[in-house]
């Protein structure tokens, strides 16, 4: 994400619903945020009970970042919050990016042949899903990895009815290869697979609150966006996803929400309906 447009900041959307008229979070929600077990009777009415989750390569890396390799730290508290989820009962797709390890597009700047350095990349991506199902079975969510290349050693190829039986099923599905095809990001593949799976949502995790007008860093009146449409997103120049996907998401009126996913039991509470980062549909 364009750090330009999208910036760090303390805007949390913690979900009142006491004055503001914000409705107050369900009991599954207040346990994430408590650290209290969960429960998974009474399940909540959810605002998306079926969204795709994209998590980029950097994330995965910590605060290493780019090229950092795998913070099993990280991966650890991520699959905390994705048993959360899983605990409210939501079907959950991810996709996950590369960038940790290598991506395609930075390796062809530095000379490698473009379509070789997208497979690559590809390969990065299978890496960090084989770690992410890992860690998520070891704290008994049962996962399953899906590989646009085929790879039957290591994960199911994808094949969009069995993917979505999985998800009926009440597993995790963690899609990795991105679409297969080189020259196209893994923003790409997550509104792809979010489409095809029929999710409801987009749930862009960063490690920022969500879209300002400007980078705060830099500029101290930058406002926090709440909510924004296709349009005003594309005609101000907010780096939501890249041109290609959000293209998709705006044709088929797929909303995207991108919010901070370090902040504890985020993800759980923008599938439960609070207001959580920012909005963009």
């Amino acid at each position: 994400m364009r750090q330009g447009r999208h910036a760090h900041g303390g805007r949390s959307g913690e979900g009142a619903g006491r004055e503001d008229g914000r409705k107050r979070p369900h009991p599954q929600v207040r346990a994430v945020r408590a650290g209290r077990p969960l429960t998974v009777s009474a399940a909540p009415k959810l605002a998306y009970p079926r969204a795709l989750l994209k998590i980029s390569g950097e994330a995965f890396a910590g605060e290493r970042g780019a090229g950092g390799g795998l913070d099993f730290g990280f991966i650890d508290r991520l699959a905390g919050e994705l048993k959360a989820v899983a605990a409210l009962g939501v079907q959950l797709g991810l996709v996950v990016g590369g960038g940790n390890i290598l991506r395609g597009s930075a390796a062809s700047e530095q000379g490698m042949d473009r379509v070789s350095a997208d497979y690559m990349g590809m390969l990065a991506t299978v890496i960090n899903a084989l770690a992410l199902q890992d860690i998520l079975e070891k704290k008994g969510v049962d996962t399953r990895v899906m590989t646009a290349i085929r790879m039957e050693e290591l994960a199911e190829p994808y094949i969009r009815r069995r993917a979505v039986r999985h998800l009926e099923k009440g597993r995790m599905v963690i899609f990795a290869g991105g679409t297969g095809n080189p020259y196209f990001s893994t923003d790409t593949a997550a509104v792809l697979r979010a489409l095809e799976i029929e999710a409801k949502v987009i749930l862009k995790a960063t490690n920022v609150d969500g879209v300002y007008t400007a980078d705060p860093k830099k500029d101290p009146k930058a406002k926090f966006l709440s909510a924004l449409t296709f349009r005003d997103a594309l005609v101000k120049g907010y780096a939501v996803m890249d041109a290609n996907a959000f293209g998709l998401c705006q044709e088929n009126n797929l909303p995207i929400v991108v919010f901070n996913i370090n902040q504890p039991g985020a993800t759980a509470r923008v599938v439960a309906g609070e207001r959580v980062g920012t909005i963009v549909q």
